[in-house]
């Protein structure tokens, strides 16, 4: 059964959704402009924010080691802390890109959601998710999105220095590989 999440907007405060950013992508110079957008857009929003929800591919490769998360993003994550520290909530739910996500974002105050989630807001229920591999069909995606998620194979890949294996995520999701590869024939 899917747990619900209670939530009671408080008067003048709203609710804010955003997501596929897909900050790396596709070069250095256009994600940093992109992501001082992004942090001016959450600084126009703080003072009336309740609660953000982050619907995922944040950014456009996230693979996090034991001790280890890709370089950069410093501004948004620094945001993100000024955020919670302001008593916004953050809700962060993973996407295709950024699925990899161990506890680092939760050691920052986020809270971080793997599947579709129920939240009853005012007395609503609403199903929130990042919305990738729902429904029927789309088979070779659904395959290839349950060997990312393979604790095996996630695993394996840590065993791979995080300057490889960091730079090797980045590399194909640039270039779409994924894509290459759900469209080869089962």
């Amino acid at each position: 059964m899917m747990e619900k999440i209670n939530l009671k907007l408080q008067k003048n405060k709203k609710l804010y959704f955003a997501g596929d950013f897909h900050l790396g992508n596709p070069n250095e110079i256009s994600s940093i402009q992109r992501e001082k957008h992004i942090v001016k857009w959450l600084d126009t929003i703080k003072k009336n924010a309740q609660e953000i929800f982050l619907m995922g591919d944040i950014f456009d490769f996230w693979f996090e080691y034991k001790k280890t998360v890709p370089k950069g993003y410093i501004r948004l994550l620094g945001k993100f802390i000024e955020i919670i520290e302001e008593k916004i909530n953050i809700h962060y739910f993973v996407g295709n890109h950024d699925m990899w996500t161990l506890d680092y974002f939760q050691k920052l105050g986020i809270k971080v959601y793997h599947n579709p989630t129920e939240f009853n807001i005012n007395h609503i229920n609403f199903l929130i998710g990042h919305g990738d591999g729902l429904g029927k069909g789309d088979n070779r995606y659904k395959l290839l999105k349950n060997l990312f998620g393979n604790k095996i194979l996630q695993t394996l890949f840590r065993i791979i220095h995080p300057d490889i294996g960091i730079g090797l995520g980045k590399y194909f999701s640039r270039k779409k590989i994924i894509k290459w590869i759900i469209a080869l024939p089962i």
